[in-house]
């Protein structure tokens, strides 16, 4: 067993990256109460993660995340280089772009800089913590915790190892994302874009191979899922929604009734040329279309809206 910080010990958090990702991890782990040190060196990035934190903090204080009047600004701070921001830290959450080569000289610096009992978590969407920490001294508690956009609401965080890191490095970083008010999951075996990613993937190739092909426009595509499946999903995932649409049985009836069609459907299934520029200018402009004049903001707005409403049917279970 090693002596990591359990998530009673973690009061300060180091956040490296403050990006959409970055910044939002900020917002949840002041909504917690704990205190954060900031390095960024893209200019701005400090006023930006305020800015952020101060537009999410009403809609946490709502679903419970945060308390009303916490006066989080004197828990945040903005460092001007990498080891004054790790400065006492407790636990490390890393947020910089999706790059192996970067993330592999910033976690060897990491490696180098954090007292080897305090845990260093990626926000990585898609590498392989396995990569990012091959050949480090302390690699045992370098762990996985990929969150969800915009990360203050959404509550799934995807949290694992790699190779060389420890059991109970997991089951820390695990506690804590739960005890903040997160729906951790765990990634047994690492494979390349975690779990949620690869799902919406495999949706994402089937929506734009239909469009590429003529099926169906990028707006009616969104309806189909909208008003079809999601609303199952939101409520009880996609295995949950097969065992209770195949009669009292449940998944063990649905699948000899239902198997042989879903087999058929992968058989016809294809990858679109989702690099192709003519096609990409057919997916935004129709995306355009089907936003009827709002522009991005304005949808963004929409959906935190309406997030925060199902959250709070979601909660109640």
């Amino acid at each position: 067993m090693s002596d990591f910080r359990d998530p009673q010990r973690i009061h300060t958090v180091a956040t490296i990256g403050a990006g959409v990702i970055g910044a939002g991890w900020i917002a949840a782990f002041l909504g917690s109460g704990r205190t954060v040190r900031l390095y960024d060196p893209v200019h701005g990035a400090g006023a930006r993660a305020r800015a952020h934190v101060a537009g999410a903090w009403d809609q946490m204080v709502e679903l419970g995340l945060a308390r009303s009047g916490d006066d989080w600004e004197i828990r945040f701070s903005v460092h001007d280089s990498l080891e004054d921001a790790l400065d006492g830290a407790d636990f490390v959450q890393e947020s910089t772009p999706e790059r192996t080569d970067l993330k592999q000289a910033l976690f060897a610096d990491l490696d180098r800089l954090v007292p080897a009992n305090v845990l260093i978590a990626s926000s990585t969407s898609s590498l392989p913590i396995s990569e990012l920490q091959a050949g480090l001294a302390s690699a045992n508690r370098f762990v996985l915790g990929h969150p969800f956009n915009p990360v203050h609401l959404i509550p799934l965080v995807e949290v694992g190892g790699g190779e060389d890191t420890a059991p109970d490095a997991i089951d820390i970083a695990f506690a804590l994302y739960a005890g903040m008010g997160k729906q951790p999951i765990l990634l047994q075996r690492e494979i390349f874009g975690h779990i949620g990613n690869r799902l919406t993937s495999a949706m994402f190739r089937e929506a734009v191979r239909l469009v590429a092909e003529g099926y169906a426009s990028v707006g009616d595509i969104d309806k189909a899922i909208r008003y079809g499946p999601a609303l199952k999903w939101a409520i009880q995932g996609q295995f949950a929604t097969f065992h209770t649409s195949g009669g009292a049985g449940g998944l063990a009836e649905f699948l000899p009734k239902f198997a042989p069609g879903i087999i058929r459907r992968w058989s016809t299934m294809a990858d679109p040329p989702l690099a192709d520029e003519e096609l990409q200018e057919k997916l935004v402009a129709q995306m355009t279309q089907a936003a009827k004049g709002r522009n991005v903001e304005d949808i963004a707005a929409h959906q935190d809206k309406k997030l925060m409403e199902m959250l709070k049917l979601l909660r109640n279970e």
